[in-house]
């Protein structure tokens, strides 16, 4: 039978986990930022010739920042409602966080020169690996019942969906940038946000209490 002292030490625990991802996610993003060339140039032509020619990277570190922000973002959706951890919930958790780490690492591989399918591959494994350890963390946290009995279902639901269709995304790009290059790889990326519109309009139409 579960005692209130025991509630007490399990939220207690999932609230240290949450605390520690929030700062493992701090520092990947701190490396990130470190990562940014800095432009140079005696004139603005020549700073913003500088800048030009540094644009992948910048646009690399935005698309991560984008990417790791929204990891962080679905983390904090769903541990709110965390009352207990297990042991396979926390090396779960410990799997998605170093997939964060590695994020920084991603971003100048697939901003580097050569060799672009495999760079590119990289890049897209992290994403594939952290989307679906985090689907296997609400699907440990449901299996277990390890949430809150006045937390929403929906919201575990939609997030292991969410989860599921950005593995599918980045997944089925790794292949497309071997077939059809760059151009093919990154237009998979795209589809993206409209493969996620579209798992959101398929959750809202199920019944709230699935």
């Amino acid at each position: 039978m579960t005692t209130q002292t025991d509630h007490t030490i399990g939220k207690a625990a999932a609230e240290r986990l949450t605390i520690f991802a929030d700062a493992v996610i701090a520092i990947a993003l701190t490396l990130l930022a470190l990562d940014l060339p800095i432009p140079h140039g005696d004139t603005t032509d020549a700073m913003l010739s500088s800048i030009s020619a540094h644009g992948k990277e910048y646009l690399a570190f935005a698309l991560s920042f984008a990417v790791i922000a929204a990891h962080w973002r679905a983390h904090h959706e769903i541990f709110p409602y965390v009352r207990s951890l297990s042991s396979r919930l926390i090396s779960l958790t410990l799997g998605w966080l170093f997939m964060q780490v590695l994020m920084p690492f991603a971003t100048r591989v697939i901003t580097a020169e050569g060799a672009f399918p495999l760079r590119f591959s990289l890049y897209a494994m992290v994403q594939v690996l952290a989307s679906a350890s985090f689907a296997l963390i609400i699907r440990e946290i449901r299996r277990e019942h390890l949430y809150r009995t006045d937390g929403p279902p929906w919201v575990f639901a939609q997030s292991l969906l969410r989860s599921v269709c950005l593995a599918a995304v980045f997944g089925i790009s790794i292949p497309v940038s071997f077939l059809a290059g760059d151009t093919g790889a990154y237009l998979c990326w795209l589809l993206a946000p409209i493969a996620l519109a579209i798992a959101r309009r398929v959750q809202d139409r199920k019944p709230s209490g699935n």
